[in-house]
């Protein structure tokens, strides 16, 4: 593969400027007051200042990941979430009102329940199909893609996707087996070849289920567009404006699942390495096109696999950083910033990860030494995280005040940082999240 993403480009700045000017204007939200414009762009303000490590900002941003906390806290259910787009928007309402904190984080993971329904997906078990009502959904471990058909994903991956990866994750997508290879329609004596599966009744019939989907689909986007409207138009910008993946984490994660990537790694490295690279592009033009669709310059990324202990330092160096270090390039080259959430802890891996240019990424760390990270990661990027999930669910308003103190003293009291917690706030108790947020706005003044 042509190497595209191997450093930054001199111009990667001002398209950043660029895309931050066009994410502060608030172009096409109806702002209730003068005083929720004023801030929705202080709000951004604050986080763009701590990512460009130019100046400190005026205080620390606090911005909380809600994961599966607002249904609990509003008397619901996920399942409730997933079927009923009104309860939806009820339910985060009433998360963001209460709590204030300074963005919204939208329910982007809670899936409409009609549409996998739809298409009969088994990469999960979500409530009312296979977990009770009140849990949220559970990922079904496998290996979807077989290891020898590596070799059929590198030279195809979107045919691949379609016609394999597709029929075995979407029941009702199984005759998409019978696609045909579209490259190969390019003279007019190959037209109707390339046409006439697409006249069988099954085909028919999962196009048309797809189109059902696709409908329904569409509903909840426009439910949630509104929402997003309505939310922003109060003075709440969001935290995402799309998202990306590590090219090993697509691998590993829903393709060949854990256990046999890790087998590939040693019994099929070549093909592991090339298949990585030929999904990188993807990975860039997934980050890419949905910050500038949505006029929004933070691009999540989350990390699944390179945590500590899941893989070696030298794995880690060959497998899995070279990749994602291009992904992270690729997407900062169009003027956005990647939001890289290290999942896990991430301490033997801080040295590597600071191979980055300064102020163009931002790092969230989960359960990572955060002074350790500062003085890593901490020089070249903006750092996110992490007050302890177990805290917030048993621990005092008091313990997490202090945890709270200790982490604005000792990361954040100079910029370069966004408080948030180490992961969703699934079972926290709503008295500890509102301690979190409230003492962390008065206290994290930059000095």
């Amino acid at each position: 593969m042509k190497e595209r993403w191997t450093e930054v480009k001199a111009g990667a700045k001002d398209k950043q400027e660029e895309q931050f000017a066009t994410w502060l204007s608030g172009k096409g939200i109806s702002f209730e007051s003068s005083e929720a414009e004023r801030a929705y762009k202080e709000r951004i303000g604050l986080i763009k200042d701590a990512i460009q490590l130019i100046k400190p900002p005026q205080r620390v941003p606090v911005c909380p990941s809600p994961g599966f906390f607002p249904m609990g806290y509003a008397g619901s259910t996920v399942y409730e979430a997933m079927y009923n787009y009104d309860a939806l928007v009820r339910i985060w309402e009433k998360y963001c009102y209460d709590f204030t904190p300074d963005v919204y984080s939208g329910p982007t993971s809670i899936t409409p329940g009609k549409v996998i329904d739809l298409l009969d997906f088994t990469l999960y078990k979500w409530p009312g199909h296979g977990v009770s009502k009140e849990r949220p959904y559970q990922f079904v471990e496998g290996e979807y893609m077989k290891a020898e058909e590596y070799q059929d994903l590198i030279d195809d991956p979107s045919g691949y996707f379609l016609r394999v990866y597709f029929p075995r994750i979407f029941g009702v997508l199984k005759p998409f087996e019978r696609m045909p290879l579209f490259p190969l329609i390019h003279e007019i004596v190959f037209v109707i070849p390339g046409i006439a599966p697409f006249g069988t009744p099954e085909l028919q019939k999962a196009l048309h289920d797809m189109m059902d989907a696709a409908s329904e689909a569409t509903r909840w986007a426009n439910k949630m567009r509104s929402f997003s409207g309505s939310i922003m138009g109060k003075g709440y910008p969001t935290f995402s404006g799309g998202a990306s993946k590590a090219p090993f984490d697509v691998i590993g994660d829903s393709l060949r699942g854990t256990a046999g990537v890790m087998m590939d790694m040693y019994k099929r490295p070549d093909e592991l390495l090339e298949a990585c690279e030929r999904l990188t592009p993807f990975m860039v033009k997934a980050g890419v096109a949905a910050g500038k669709a949505n006029g929004h310059s933070l691009i999540f990324i989350p990390l699944h696999k390179g945590a500590d202990g899941f893989m070696s330092d030298k794995q880690f160096r060959t497998f899995y950083w070279p990749t994602l270090k291009k992904v992270i390039i690729g997407i900062v080259n169009e003027g956005l910033v990647p939001v890289l959430f290290a999942e896990g802890g991430y301490n033997s891996r801080l040295e590597v990860i600071s191979d980055l240019p300064k102020g163009v990424a931002a790092w969230w760390f989960d359960t990572t030494d955060m002074i350790r990270a500062k003085e890593t990661v901490g020089k070249v990027a903006c750092i996110i995280g992490n007050v302890p999930i177990p805290l917030l669910c048993a621990g005092t308003e008091d313990e997490v005040k202090e945890y709270c103190k200790s982490l604005i003293d000792n990361v954040g009291r100079n910029g370069g940082f966004i408080l948030s917690t180490g992961a969703g706030m699934d079972g926290a108790k709503p008295e500890n999240i509102k301690a979190m947020i409230d003492f962390s706005k008065k206290y994290g003044v930059c000095s």
